[in-house]
């Protein structure tokens, strides 16, 4: 009980902090600045690991591919959505919230795939609803666009959309 007070109290404190620091702004498109972009290259490789290719050069490039499909995911929904999301990433990019929040005491630029991973499966598996929701958020937002993309179905064995018969 005490832990779950802590953490929902620094929750809390975490965007009372963000507020304080970025404002209120009104809802307007995500911009997937450097520190937003930071968190999402952490991301990315943690969600996706073992769909990503072995080969260091083509890893680098299905991350940013899958990285640029998941900005252009967020900036097709509404701009409400838009600006939760853009909360989340700010969030996830202040310090002490990556620290105590996402159990990363490092920048995300220094994060491993584990560390990342196991930040990911602790609010997958949270009790609390909220972490939940954002870590649904974060996989939905990566894991649709990646497989919506024809280049990866080859490595789930899926063919493709059923074509018309006579087409």
């Amino acid at each position: 009980m005490q832990v779950g007070a802590l953490a929902a109290l620094a929750l809390a404190a975490g965007g009372g902090i963000y507020r304080a620091t970025h404002g209120a702004a009104p809802a307007r498109r995500f911009v997937l600045d450097g520190d937003a972009k930071a968190v999402l290259d952490a991301i990315v490789p943690a969600m996706l690991d073992g769909a990503l290719p072995p080969d260091p050069a083509a890893r680098g490039a299905a991350i940013a591919a899958a990285a640029e499909r998941t900005h252009l995911a967020i900036l097709s929904l509404p701009l409400a959505t838009q600006k939760e999301i853009a909360d989340l990433f700010g969030l996830l990019a202040l310090g002490p919230a990556r620290r105590w929040l996402a159990g990363v005491p490092d920048a995300w630029t220094s994060a491993g795939v584990e560390q990342v991973g196991a930040f990911l499966q602790g609010w997958r598996t949270s009790r609390f609803a909220t972490l939940q929701t954002a870590y649904r958020a974060l996989h939905d937002l990566i894991i649709g666009p990646w497989y919506a993309d024809p280049s990866t179905w080859d490595a789930i064995g899926y063919p493709g959309p059923i074509k018309e018969l006579g087409a």
